[in-house]
C-alpha cells in the first residue's frame, strides 16, 4: 500500500494514500487549518464521528484526542494538506494587530467547518509548489503563511477571535466524565493529565480518588470490559475492534481478556 505524511516544512503537513487505512492516536496541541483535497477523512473524538468530505476546510480546536480513517476517493487518491496555527505565531498576530478575546468562545461544536471559497482554496493552491518540492519554503515565508491561514479565518468569521486568541490554560475538568468519554485512546497518562487541566502527580492524585485505582490498571479493565459488551451483546469481532479500544496487538488483547474473565473471546 502506498501512502505518504509528509512534513512539508515545520508547520505544514501533507498525507497521501492510494488504499483506505487508519491513522494513528493523535493528540491535537495546535490549531491546524485543514484542506480535502481528495477523498474523505472520518474522525473520531470524544463528541463522536466527524467526515471531513472533499474540498471541505476545516479548523480543528486544540487540545483534544482524535483518531481518524482515510479513504482515497473512487478511482482517485487521499490527499489531505493541513497548517498548524502554534501559540507562538497567534500571539504574535494578537499583538500586532491589536485582537484579543474579549469573550469565550460560544460555538461548543469540537469541529469547524468553512465553505471552500476562492479564498479558501486558492490559498490551499499557492502551498502546492512546496508539497511538490518545486518551491523551498524561508522560514520568513512559513510565519507569512501562517499568518495568511489566520487572516482568512478572521475574514470568515471575525468571532473566531475569541477561539484563536484565547491563551488561557486548561481549566481543570471532571476527570471522571473527561475519562469515561476518552478511554479508548492509546495515548500517554501525562496527555490525559493535561487535557483535564492538571500535573501529572495531580491528575494521578485525582484519578485515585474517583476510580480508587491507577490510571493504568483502570484503562485496562475499562478497555475490556467494553470489549466484553461489544463481543457478547453487539456480535463484534476483537479484530475489529481491538485497536478502536485502545489495545496495540491483537495477541495481547487476546491473554489480556482471557486473564480477566478466565475465558477466551469465542468462549463468551
Amino acid at each position: 500500500m502506498e501512502r505518504t505524511s509528509q512534513i512539508i516544512f515545520d508547520k505544514l503537513v501533507y498525507s497521501c494514500a492510494f488504499e483506505t487505512y487508519r491513522g494513528d492516536e493523535e493528540f491535537i496541541p495546535d490549531y491546524f487549518l485543514g484542506f480535502q483535497l481528495s477523498g474523505e477523512t472520518h474522525a473520531f473524538h470524544d463528541k463522536g464521528k466527524t467526515v471531513i468530505k472533499e474540498n471541505t476546510v476545516i479548523l480543528v480546536r486544540k487540545n483534544q484526542l482524535i483518531r481518524t480513517v482515510k479513504h482515497p476517493s473512487k478511482g482517485n487518491k487521499y490527499q489531505f494538506i493541513s497548517i498548524t496555527l502554534d501559540q507562538e505565531t497567534l500571539r504574535q498576530y494578537s499583538a500586532e494587530n491589536k485582537i484579543t478575546a474579549d469573550e469565550k468562545f460560544a460555538d461548543t461544536e469540537q469541529k469547524l467547518f468553512f465553505e471552500s471559497d476562492e479564498f479558501f482554496s486558492g490559498y490551499f493552491v499557492s502551498l502546492l509548489p512546496y508539497i511538490n518540492k518545486t518551491k523551498a519554503a524561508t522560514s520568513r515565508l512559513i510565519v507569512l503563511k501562517t499568518k495568511e491561514a489566520i487572516e482568512l479565518i478572521l475574514q470568515s468569521n471575525p468571532d473566531f477571535k475569541n477561539l484563536l486568541f484565547d491563551f488561557s490554560e486548561p481549566y481543570k475538568i471532571d476527570i471522571r466524565e473527561f475519562m469515561n468519554k476518552n478511554f479508548m485512546f492509546n495515548v500517554p497518562v501525562e496527555t490525559f493529565a493535561r487535557l483535564t487541566g492538571r500535573s501529572l502527580s495531580g491528575f494521578k492524585r485525582d484519578f485515585s480518588k474517583a476510580f480508587n485505582k491507577t490510571p493504568k490498571l483502570w484503562l485496562k479493565e475499562k478497555r475490556l470490559d467494553e470489549a466484553y459488551y461489544l463481543i457478547r451483546h453487539k456480535n463484534k469481532k476483537p479484530s475489529d475492534i481491538y485497536l478502536e479500544l485502545g489495545f496495540e496487538n491483537l495477541s495481547h488483547f487476546y491473554y489480556s481478556f482471557k486473564q480477566k474473565f478466565g475465558m477466551t473471546t469465542g468462549e463468551i
